[in-house]
């Protein structure tokens, strides 16, 4: 795919993968918008990505609508819609995990992509045409005893995708996973799993995306590993 002039919306993208991504994608002429809280991280991700801009949390529905409603607005259609946006806890047994933020890691995770993809289908079907792009991760494909809850909303994710993908296939919308191996990123805050200097790149993860999309026929499931 030609992706000049493809407009591509990308939620949580003020750092890390996101930003990563919205950068590469720039620089291929696509018409970048992305998503983020932090007014602050949002206007720095547009000075150094070239990407529009859109306030709103994903956790909220009604900012999803009204991100969905200002790229057609701006743009006319929306062609790629990724989600993005994700968070993690540090790892910890079960019986150690704090409720309130086991419920926080599934309203960014799992309904994040969630409100996401739904907003996004609905211009797609009416367009007859479009890709959602999941980022899930590795943790979606085997348990974690470490990281139970992070691991249960990424396989609520893929679980959400493949579901997803069944559905809208007959109407020309292509709904992509992306399974990424530990790569260094900005979610993890101060906290920094076993290994993490020895992760990939997010510029890599980022590249490998884009080829991925590049494709005439981008795979539906991609393992983003060294």
């Amino acid at each position: 795919m030609n992706l000049k002039d493809k407009v591509v919306v990308i939620t949580g993208a003020s750092k890390g993968l996101g930003k990563a991504l919205a950068g590469i994608l720039h620089n291929e002429k696509a018409k970048v918008i992305i998503n983020a809280r932090s007014r602050e991280e949002l206007a720095a991700a547009r000075r150094e990505t070239g990407a529009v801009t859109f306030l709103g949390d994903v956790t909220k529905e009604n900012d999803i609508k009204k991100l969905a409603k200002f790229a057609v607005k701006k743009y006319g259609k929306i062609d790629i819609w990724i989600n993005n946006a994700g968070i993690v806890l540090p790892h910890k047994e079960i019986e150690e995990i704090d409720p309130k933020l086991a419920h926080r890691v599934f309203e960014v995770n799992f309904f994040g992509t969630f409100y996401g993809s739904r907003e996004a289908m609905k211009v797609m079907k009416t367009q007859k045409h479009g890709i959602i792009v999941n980022i899930i991760s590795v943790s979606s494909l085997t348990g974690r005893a470490l990281s139970s809850i992070y691991a249960s909303s990424k396989w609520a994710v893929r679980g959400f995708t493949e579901s997803l993908r069944l559905a809208l296939e007959p109407k020309n919308i292509s709904v992509l996973a992306v399974h990424p191996a530990g790569f260094k990123t900005t979610i993890f805050g101060k906290f920094k799993p076993k290994g993490y200097d020895q992760w990939m790149e997010v510029s890599y993860v980022a590249k490998k995306i884009v080829q991925n999309l590049k494709r005439e026929k981008p795979k539906v499931e991609l393992i983003v590993e060294k």
